[in-house]
């Protein structure tokens, strides 16, 4: 009888989440921020369920169970918002993306999302748990309101930790470096007033952002759904996409889970032409150059890929270079020098004969780098490639070039610097053996608390109450200014009372 009831326990456990509709929601600007999304995605479709994805890039491809939603405004808007020359601004020293542009993404990406009947569509349905992109969550909070279901967070910029502190774990400047300064956990004095500044700088900055941002999801959704802030509090369980390994060990609160790499994978046998051509290359191996989703290789100034070219020419190792143009187009192409619109990065990384990865920094191709045990030359750009670059530099395993800077010979010496010196592939190895030692797979880890939520109907047990303080309630700071006005206020009364009557007694002493 026992065991018939455990076996009965197990099943309506099993069963209460089984089937569940779930909606996913990105509204990140560059494409890198689905891929943690489809993985978690893959995993749940085996176990039943129905996903939902909203998102603004086309899907690449088709799987049962899986609906991808993507509205024409936000695909537009995406499409037009990063047109830009990363590169170039970076190499004249130019900020990437203006203040202006910062501000105005998350409001007008929420207008245009919001506008679309595909978007509004979804509020006919029923769904079980929504999961949004930490990143830029405050609009997709509105039809969190609206569906009135529990929902999580995928936080997909690794060091971003905005969402985290609204839900109340501890992200002290002290040692949580801000997501798009070159800085690390362990800071001096200047630069931990850095630090201070800089997130200070994009807290203030968030005020006016959310307040247009409000001002649209009321527009489209209603004049009673309520402040962002409050509904972001509410938050049922954050998958971080960090690793105490890779980004920095955090005190956690019990619901958030660190699930860095999730999309990471062995290595596969590459297409045919890319193994011919890394087999033309002998012993010596060759070199993998990728910016990335964000950066578009094909736009960078004409200069920089010039320079890229020579220097690959002078390389004694063949080069597979991601680049978003054809070949036609690049008659000074060297011999040794392979493109491709698209290449198979994992595959790539993993492939025995890669003596190194040049990339722009991006928290997913660093992740992959030290999955696959590969020594690093990062060259950031803009967002958090830079906070990225110095965890990675830290770590050992990759060295830093500025594009403000950039000379062949530059470039040159780094490649063969972490070729050659044994210690950048020792320790990318080390990383990868860190990385990899895990109870469960990242993959595993999100799907059990994404179930969890969807079986107890949000996790509202495992929320802190510090999410509903202030920063002045938080640090104990009003406590401070409750203890300098009674002393103040005991010093006060001391000169205005006291004080006159010792002068008094003193007088009738002296006499």
């Amino acid at each position: 009888m026992g065991l018939r009831s455990l076996l009965l326990v197990g099943l309506l456990a099993a069963s209460c989440c089984s089937g569940a509709d779930i909606l996913m929601i990105t509204m990140g600007g560059t494409k890198s921020h689905k891929i943690p999304f489809l993985e978690l995605a893959k995993g749940l479709v085996p176990r039943g369920h129905n996903i939902t994805f909203l998102n603004g890039f086309p899907a690449d491809f088709t799987l049962h169970g899986l609906q991808e939603v993507t509205p024409s405004g936000l695909v537009e808007y995406i499409r037009n918002y990063t047109n830009w020359d990363l590169l170039g601004a970076r190499m004249r020293g130019d900020l990437p993306l203006s203040v202006w542009d910062v501000f105005r993404f998350p409001w007008q990406v929420c207008d245009a999302t919001l506008e679309d009947k595909e978007t509004l569509d979804l509020l006919g349905r029923k769904f079980d748990l929504l999961i949004l992109d930490g990143a830029f969550p405050e609009c997709a909070l509105g039809l969190v309101y609206r569906l009135g279901v529990p929902f999580m967070y995928i936080n997909t910029v690794g060091f971003y930790t905005g969402t985290m502190a609204m839900a109340g774990n501890p992200t002290p400047y002290s040692t949580t470096p801000v997501f798009y300064r070159p800085l690390t956990d362990d800071m001096s004095f200047l630069e931990r007033l850095s630090n201070s500044f800089f997130t200070m700088f994009a807290d203030v900055l968030y005020v006016p952002t959310m307040l247009c941002l409000q001002h649209m999801v009321r527009r489209h959704l209603g004049p009673d759904v309520p402040s962002v802030w409050g509904l972001g509090r509410n938050v049922s369980f954050i998958l971080q996409n960090g690793q105490a390994s890779v980004t920095y060990p955090r005190p956690l609160l019990p619901n958030v889970a660190e699930i860095a790499c999730i999309h990471c994978k062995p290595a596969a046998a590459l297409p045919k032409d890319l193994e011919d051509f890394i087999a033309g290359a002998g012993e010596s191996g060759f070199i993998y150059v990728s910016m990335g989703s964000s950066v578009k290789a094909a736009n960078m100034p004409d200069h920089l890929r010039k320079l890229l070219v020579q220097t690959f020419a002078r390389l004694p190792y063949r080069v597979l270079w991601k680049y978003e143009a054809s070949p036609a187009l690049l008659t000074d192409l060297p011999a040794n020098v392979k493109i491709g619109r698209w290449l198979p990065q994992q595959d790539i990384l993993g492939h025995r004969k890669l003596r190194a990865f040049v990339t722009h920094g991006g928290l997913l191709s660093m992740f992959e780098t030290v999955y696959h045990g590969v020594p690093v030359v990062t060259m950031p750009v803009f967002c958090d490639h830079d906070s990225n670059a110095a965890k990675a530099v830290t770590d050992g395993y990759a060295l830093k070039l500025d594009l403000e800077t950039l000379t062949s010979e530059k470039l040159i010496r780094a490649i063969h610097k972490v070729i050659h010196d044994p210690k950048y592939r020792r320790d990318a190895k080390r990383r990868q053996v860190l990385l990899k030692d895990q109870r469960s797979t990242p993959l595993e880890t999100a799907i059990y608390w994404t179930e969890y939520v969807i079986r107890h109907n949000g996790a509202y047990h495992l929320q802190s109450p510090a999410r509903n303080l202030n920063f002045l309630q938080y640090y104990c700071l009003d406590q401070v200014l409750f203890f300098l006005g009674v002393v103040y206020l005991m010093r006060s009364l001391t000169r205005l009372y006291l004080n006159p009557r010792i002068v008094q007694l003193g007088k009738e002493k002296l006499h």
